[in-house]
């Protein structure tokens, strides 16, 4: 047999398929909605962050309409001659629905993410961030140059003992996810934005999960907590409750300049098409217009979760539309997924790396497109799953 530089992946592929963290692409035919077909196979959607529900319909015209306006492909980044009229729109209601100064607009939340990391931190700088932030934070992190310190998930009395150790490095900057997307629980921003005050650090909130969900007008943590005075730079994403695709940054107008001449995934990054603008403009409408989307959403979420804990389930720490069911091992985990499937719902498996290990867990992302009867047979579904283990 001919050895080839790339035999090596082979070997590594059935590793991570004997512990139970191999992935299999599937394929999904037809829209996201509360019900999804995946390989063929019809399933009651509990994976799709598509928490208000509009990702299915509620868009559809208003990006068709743009298409024909203003074509498909935008042709070059932002800053050469992709920016188009509805981008700037866009991100002049980003900024307004956010009561920020001005408003970035990104291909994704992940470029969003290392754009904004990477343009305010660099060698001679260090960067506090929690240990469940996601990827795409992360990854900001390690690219930036700065020195990485990781504190314990939530964990402010270990941040506030790191923070004074920091005076020598030129800036500090405090990162955390506002509503963790895994464990669904909600990050101290009280505790973390009186800490950056006294520690004269830069604050930085990715709202990707609680934009549109949370706060009295639907602007995240931030505006949950009463913290927006205290957070110098807000992330967001449009590809969740907003139904759509593509991430913003939101803050001063300095901060918003800096951003766009120093971030590398806007500078060098195709401009999304403009019907994707469309879409995120019809959805922050939808938002500021529908808030009984949101207060139901999250009255249901608190009681499946009750309802989830009576059979005997570990939420976690979970306060939102997301809910774990903590198992534990990799390979538990896709057992109870994959008996959930054949009973007709769609729970995505969670492990690692994307959670630490030991943590392997069922992700319930609860939509507004839910109905009751959708939600309560889950539940039987797992209570009989859980008789029988």
């Amino acid at each position: 047999m001919i050895r080839t530089p790339l035999d090596w992946i082979e070997d590594e592929l059935r590793e991570l398929d004997a512990i139970g963290l191999l992935r299999r692409l599937a394929t999904r035919t037809g829209p996201q909605s509360a019900t999804i077909t995946i390989d063929g196979q019809e399933l009651i959607n509990f994976g799709s962050n598509d928490y208000l529900g509009l990702a299915a319909e509620c868009l559809n015209d208003t990006v068709i309409e743009a298409i024909r306006t203003h074509g498909w492909g935008s042709g070059a980044s932002a800053l050469v001659t992709g920016r188009g009229s509805l981008h700037a729109e866009l991100e002049a209601a980003l900024a307004e629905f956010e009561a920020a100064e001005a408003a970035l607009l990104f291909p994704s939340g992940f470029a969003a993410n290392v754009g904004a990391i990477t343009s305010l931190t660099g060698k001679g700088d260090v960067i506090f961030s929690d240990a469940k932030n996601h990827a795409s934070i992360i990854d900001g992190c390690r690219l930036s140059g700065a020195r990485v310190q990781v504190y314990p998930h939530g964990d402010i009395d270990y941040l506030r003992m790191m923070l004074p150790q920091a005076s020598a490095f030129r800036r500090r900057l405090i990162v955390t996810d506002g509503l963790f997307s895994m464990d669904g629980d909600l990050a101290p921003l009280c505790d973390l934005a009186a800490l950056a005050e006294q520690f004269d650090a830069m604050l930085m909130v990715d709202e990707a999960h609680a934009t549109g969900v949370f706060g009295d007008h639907g602007r995240g943590t931030v505006e949950h907590w009463g913290v927006e005075d205290g957070v110098h730079v807000r992330v967001g994403t449009l590809s969740k409750a907003a139904g759509s695709i593509g991430g913003f940054v939101v803050g001063s107008r300095s901060l918003i300049e800096w951003i766009a001449n120093r971030a590398r995934p806007y500078v060098f990054s195709t401009a999304p098409p403009e019907a994707i603008a469309a879409a995120g403009l019809a959805a922050l409408q939808r938002i500021e217009d529908e808030p009984h989307r949101r207060t139901e959403l999250l009255s249901r979420a608190d009681q499946l979760r009750r309802r989830l804990i009576a059979v005997g389930c570990d939420t976690g720490e979970s306060a939102s539309q997301i809910i774990p069911i903590i198992i534990g091992e990799p390979q538990a985990t896709m057992r109870f997924a994959t008996a959930l499937r054949e009973s007709g719902f769609f729970v995505p498996g969670i492990r690692p790396p994307t959670v630490p290990a030991g943590e392997s867990l069922l992700r319930i992302s609860l939509s507004y497109a839910h109905t009751d009867d959708m939600i309560a047979a889950l539940v039987e579904a797992i209570a009989r799953l859980l008789a029988v283990q």
